[in-house]
């Protein structure tokens, strides 16, 4: 259903499938010539982690509120700016007394978790002098002011909070593949700088043979055209190129039949594409870099196709773009290995930034090593002061036994010894 297909790829959208609207069109196809025809009926997919410090909490309210007949058939008929805005939050108010009782404790335990967090931390800060409910105020997926029930404001900060966290999300992870590619770099050149004259155009020379070893595959189709599908079409799905028919092409590759490609679906139709690129049994294909690529190729097929941008394709919005011209003759695809990823500049800031923490680090390194030996010096100190007492009982004992006085206990008290 609709609903769980957001809340698989974008969850802030919280919007259910419509069941028997937008069935697929019927098709006829040679079931001789398809691969692996059988139906993918009720595979129910494990949603995958979102990132957010709060997915646990947006999954379990998504099916509860899934329960509730009333609010599907509210949902079906919605538009995205319905539920981006909040209006449909205020459709909670309607949902059955049983389905509210669990959104009520739902909230609550989860408002106790928020505080458990929080008591760790300022646990581990020594610092117990901090107001809880001022704390909960920095959580923006929840109404911290009402922690015992679930309220339409509730839902609304969700959907708000969720949008903007996800977005955000995907905008630090292309930021974190830059960091990677910066970081590649400047171990490259700081290991050239440890190596001779030799050596290093050695080592030039095998970094450049690996780059043109890396850039010399196949075409990469434009994600997204009609030969890429087609491709898919013939090798992945065994069938005639020449009888390629974008309908039966979305029935085929909409794999759990809910009448949308969700990015899931998307991101399997560029597998093809992906591996004329990367084989991992290659050194000089870098696995991480597939994976950006993949984002890249599901975010400007999104872009192309998803007129609405609720991060599903209709079959509507998917006929719609193989009209297209882009569809028909796309530009060329620059892959990764084609486009500068950062500049010099952003390079040397990136490695003045390293140089900073690495700094920080030596100091701090440098404090714990002195730290370290003013503790193993009180402890010799220590251990010379406990060896010259032991010395010192030692001499005074043995001048008690040569006067002929009884010698101490271990607390220096008299020893008796009885005659025998």
């Amino acid at each position: 259903m609709r609903w769980k297909i957001i809340q698989l790829q974008y969850c802030f959208l919280l919007v259910p499938c419509v069941f028997t609207a937008l069935e697929a069109v019927p098709i006829d196809i040679d079931k001789t010539k398809v691969h692996n025809t059988e139906p993918v009926e009720s595979a129910k997919i494990e949603p995958p982690d979102t990132g957010l410090y709060y997915d646990e909490y947006l999954k379990q309210v998504i099916d509860v509120l899934e329960t509730d007949q009333h609010f599907r058939e509210k949902l079906q008929k919605a538009d995205i700016e319905e539920i981006r805005s909040g209006r449909l939050s205020k459709e909670l108010d309607l949902v059955s007394h049983h389905v509210r009782t669990k959104l009520d404790e739902l909230k609550r335990q989860e408002v106790g978790r928020l505080r458990m967090l929080i008591k760790a931390k300022l646990d581990s800060l020594q610092d117990t002098g901090m107001n809880h409910h001022l704390l909960l105020k920095q959580f923006e997926h929840l109404n911290h002011q009402n922690p015992d029930t679930f309220e339409s404001r509730d839902l609304d900060m969700l959907i708000k909070a969720a949008t903007a966290d996800l977005e955000q999300y995907d905008r630090t992870r292309h930021e974190e593949f830059k960091r990677y590619e910066m970081m590649k770099e400047h171990e490259r050149r700081e290991f050239l700088k440890t190596l001779d004259e030799e050596r290093r155009k050695q080592e030039e020379s095998k970094f450049e043979e690996m780059k043109r070893k890396h850039e010399d595959h196949p075409k990469v189709n434009h994600p997204g055209s009609k030969d890429q599908l087609k491709e898919v079409w013939e090798e992945a799905d065994g069938l005639d190129p020449n009888d390629f028919d974008p309908k039966t092409f979305f029935k085929l590759h909409d794999v759990n039949n809910d009448g949308f490609l969700d990015e899931q679906e998307l991101e399997a139709l560029f597998t093809r594409e992906l591996e004329k690129v990367y084989d991992p049994r290659n050194a000089e294909d870098d696995m991480i870099e597939m994976e950006e690529e993949r984002l890249r190729m599901r975010e400007h097929v999104m872009n192309e196709i998803d007129s609405n941008k609720d991060r599903l394709v209709t079959l509507e919005e998917f006929l719609r773009a193989t009209e297209k011209k882009e569809f028909l003759e796309p530009d060329n695809w620059e892959t990764l290995g084609q486009q500068q990823l950062f500049t010099e500049e952003e390079l040397k800031e990136y490695e003045n930034i390293i140089a900073m923490q690495e700094n920080e680090l030596k100091k701090k390194a440098d404090e714990l090593q002195k730290q370290k030996e003013e503790l193993q010096r009180q402890h010799d100190h220590l251990e010379a002061q406990k060896q010259e007492y032991h010395q010192a009982v030692q001499q005074l004992e043995q001048k008690k036994f040569q006067q002929g006085i009884a010698p101490s206990g271990p607390a220096g008290e008299l020893e008796f010894r009885p005659h025998t």
